[in-house]
């Protein structure tokens, strides 16, 4: 009995060891570091570790940006943060309720969670069923994992944290509610998911693909130095933006034109993706979801209103 008790420890404790988010901070910028997910889809793998994080290290403590897609992840995300600096975190900004983003907010529970309204309601009302799904897509990663809401709604205006001002921006695009945030000490934008880069963009919650491209064009405008996207490399310069307005003008008039053709959802979802697409990371799976997601719009639009009397 006591070898077996034995042998099922070890294989516990391998488990365990297997189940480990093994984040190495990378430093971006003065006091501001990265914490980057891959380009892929959730799977059991990757523990739904697709996402960028980031904290910034202030004079007044630490200030989090996301954190990622589980308990143990946000875990993992405070262990990262005390192997770079023995200050306090202080608070919390989720850029978005998507459930890569925010199911570690778990480990963030003393310090304040702050949020657009917008985000917190959609948190309160498809947070439990985003978590069920995450779950069922990457497993045992999720083991203590529960829905845990922000505490302090943000608006858009500037916070000061030790030294730096971090300019808040309410968009929409992505989700309806979108938060970026923007450092005027060191240039750095955190653009959430309104900015993909080299992996194809989702639409689950978007209210318009116009929308998001004026969102880009407010990103634009700041006089950011150092672009950090949702997914994806981080970049210098303007090409996450430019691949991002390509992308989503060419969606756009996929879905517009096939639907003043009359096309059902099985043609559009079979078209051929454009060769300066080909290297994004998900560029067909993506399809495929954005035009369930957004066809019936366009269908929509395209119907003439007939009255009978």
């Amino acid at each position: 009995m006591r070898l077996i008790g034995c042998l099922l420890f070890c294989v516990s404790a391998l488990a365990h060891a297997e189940l480990e988010y093994r984040l190495q901070p990378r430093q971006i910028a003065e006091d501001t570091y990265l914490l980057e997910g891959t380009t892929e889809n959730f799977d059991k793998r990757n523990g739904g570790n697709i996402v960028n994080t980031g904290f910034i290290v202030t004079g007044g403590g630490v200030v989090v940006i996301d954190t990622g897609p589980s308990r143990r992840y946000g875990e993992a995300l405070r262990k990262a943060i005390g192997s770079v600096t023995d200050k306090p975190v202080i608070q919390v900004l989720l850029t978005h309720h998507h459930p890569d983003h925010v199911l570690g907010n778990q480990a963030f529970a003393d310090v304040p969670i702050g949020a657009l309204a917008g985000t917190t309601e959609l948190m309160r009302t498809q947070g439990d069923a985003l978590t069920e799904n995450m779950y069922r897509m990457v497993g045992d990663w999720m083991r203590g994992t529960e829905t845990r809401l922000p505490t302090q709604v943000l608006v858009p205006g500037t916070l000061a944290f030790g030294g730096h001002r971090l300019r808040l921006l309410a968009l929409s695009g992505h989700t309806g509610a979108d938060l970026a945030i923007f450092d005027e000490n060191t240039g750095v934008l955190f653009a959430g998911d309104i900015v993909f880069y080299q992996r194809a963009l989702t639409t689950p919650n978007s209210p318009g693909l116009q929308v998001w491209l004026n969102d880009l064009d407010t990103l634009q405008a700041l006089p950011w130095k150092r672009l950090v996207p949702g997914h994806g490399p981080v970049a210098t310069d303007a090409r996450p933006l430019q691949q991002m307005r390509d992308y989503l003008g060419w969606l756009d008039g996929l879905l517009r034109d096939g639907a003043a053709q009359g096309a059902d959802m099985a043609e559009l979802i079979r078209t051929p993706v454009p060769e300066r697409f080909a290297a994004i990371s998900l560029t067909r799976y993506e399809l495929i979801r954005s035009v369930s997601h957004l066809y019936p719009t366009y269908e929509r639009a395209q119907m003439v209103r007939v009255d009978t009397r």
